[in-house]
């Protein structure tokens, strides 16, 4: 996107390719404008973005998403700024990540930083001026008494004051605004019934009203904090046992373990998606949001507890589930031989032990690809996203391998990968020795997707 500092060229100076790309990326964006009109997003950021002069890139973005039918609760921080008004009040105090109590002058210096930053965010959303990206937008921005706090009170026995946690929030007013198209703004402060105000952790506080609302996405915008491969490359999706386990290394930074223990807590509660996404990169939240790798880390409840590695004695199970598709001509006939040889390549998904699913994942690491075979869902159990997850798991695995393409073959299902962002593709792009064994006779079609 363009910003002020960066010279834009108009329709008629660009390259002859520049509107053949555009339209390419509009329609490649149809689905997820599709998918994410009505739903909401929770977007939490602290007070580092606006130090940093991010906010004004930021509200564009989300007028944007307002205006795509997105319904937007913003979070904010304010963590630095108080930190800020302290030192120069004289106070020694310096709030860090952690819980940590809160004084009287350390909640009157969270007030004055929380109105401000409420204005400047209020300010950035009354923009209108022409040719910019905010021309004739009119979103609405409500604040208001939403949250319901208590005390964190006594632990180990210090006292923590003022600082507090969310008891309560008003859910029927936060719909209803949401519904009707306005932006609801959340400081970290909530009050008690009898009119006490208490410091919030933003981070707390967004994963709060995600769970409550049921949000489609929780996305932390972070300072560059996203979670790295042993490559060093930013890892995209995580699973949430994946993401418990990273934690529980204890390897991470304090401000990636802190975004990324609350992601994980917030899918872990039903949010379907939580993002950790850098404010660094201009528009981030868009290409997170409308790319499918994105550039963040999402954390997804990917591997269910129903989701495990096949084992010799799932054979039969296995068998019985594909053994109607080779009957029918939409999987190709292998027999409990071959299916016992590759068990280990197998993943089932088992509920209170019936076998109910189940997908293979062959790997031509020497060409960078990998295979997924045997995607099956019994039809007692179809149409409630377990093919969705079966998908995202043998992604999420080959990418683990390091595949960079992930193929199959069929004769039955081709629109179903289709609308899944595979890509039609021929004989020739299979690995060599996936080509040696294609049956013409099938006349399969071959679909391919970049991981």
């Amino acid at each position: 996107m363009a910003t002020n500092d960066v010279d834009t060229v108009s329709a008629q100076d660009a390259p002859e390719f520049a509107p053949a790309q555009f339209v390419r990326w509009f329609r490649e964006v149809a689905p997820y404008v599709h998918d994410f009109r009505g739903k909401t997003f929770v977007v939490a950021f602290g007070g580092e973005l606006v130090g940093d002069g991010a906010l004004n890139n930021l509200v564009q973005d989300l007028s944007l998403l307002s205006a795509l039918g997105v319904r937007l609760v913003l979070v904010h921080g304010s963590r630095p700024q108080v930190n800020e008004q302290l030192r120069l009040k004289g106070f020694q105090t310096q709030f860090g990540r952690g819980t940590e109590p809160t004084s009287v002058e350390a909640l009157e210096c969270a007030k004055e930083a929380a109105g401000e930053i409420r204005l400047d965010i209020e300010a950035a959303f009354s923009q209108g001026l022409p040719n910019t990206p905010m021309s004739h937008a009119h979103i609405r921005v409500i604040s208001g008494n939403f949250v319901t706090a208590r005390p964190v009170g006594i632990i180990d026995g210090v006292d923590y004051k003022h600082t507090g946690t969310v008891r309560k929030l008003d859910m029927d007013a936060l719909r209803n605004i949401v519904s009707q198209g306005a932006v609801v703004l959340l400081s970290p402060l909530g009050f008690s019934p009898t009119g006490e105000a208490f410091n919030l952790a933003m981070e707390d506080l967004a994963t709060s009203v995600a769970v409550s609302m049921r949000a489609e996405k929780l996305i932390f915008l972070t300072q560059g904090r996203t979670v790295r491969d042993h490559n060093g490359d930013v890892d995209t999706e995580l699973a949430r046992e994946d993401a418990d386990a990273l934690l529980a290394e204890g390897t991470l930074d304090e401000d990636t373990a802190s975004f990324l223990a609350h992601a994980s807590r917030a899918v872990k509660r039903g949010v379907a998606r939580a993002h950790l996404v850098p404010y660094t990169l201009d528009g981030s939240i868009l290409l997170e949001i409308f790319t499918h790798d994105g550039v963040g880390t999402m954390v997804v409840e990917d591997t269910l507890d129903d989701l495990r590695p096949a084992t010799v004695d799932d054979v039969g199970a296995i068998v019985q589930l594909i053994e109607p598709l080779e009957t029918d001509g939409t999987l190709v006939p292998r027999g409990r031989a071959v299916i016992e040889r590759d068990v280990e390549k197998f993943t089932v998904l088992e509920h209170d032990g019936v076998i109910y699913g189940c997908v293979a994942l062959m790997p031509y690491l020497d060409e960078g690809m990998a295979e997924m075979a045997c995607l099956i869902v019994h039809p007692e159990w179809q149409g409630t996203g377990e093919g969705e997850m079966l998908l995202r798991h043998i992604e999420s695995k080959a990418r683990a391998l390091g595949a960079r393409r992930l193929f199959v073959l069929t004769t039955r299902t081709s629109h179903w990968f289709m609308k899944r962002g595979f890509v039609q593709g021929g004989i020739a792009d299979l690995p060599r020795e996936r080509q040696a064994h294609y049956n013409r006779s099938r006349n399969s079609l071959i679909f391919i997707k970049r991981l």
